[in-house]
């Protein structure tokens, strides 16, 4: 991903989990926020897939367990790694 994926990425990080402007999201995971729970999680999906105009297979969403792994699945769907 570029920079510019990299930081729409972390908005929808930011906005689908409730978090302030600015927040740290890099670092991430799954259950790491009360936010980020079972709901959270498929709201969050639902985000990235609509953000980035990608369909995520069952396999990517189980894997996308922190903000690291969903910037290396969103890449792969870019075309990137």
């Amino acid at each position: 991903m570029n920079l510019e994926q990299l930081e729409s990425l972390r908005g929808v990080f930011r906005d689908t989990l409730d978090l302030e402007t600015g927040a740290a999201v890099d670092d991430l995971a799954y259950r790491a926020l009360p936010a980020w729970d079972s709901i959270g999680h498929m709201r969050l999906v639902a985000a990235i897939e609509t953000a980035f105009d990608v369909m995520l297979d069952t396999d990517e969403v189980i894997d996308l367990s922190s903000f690291a792994k969903a910037a290396a699945i969103v890449g792969r769907h870019l075309g990137g790694a």
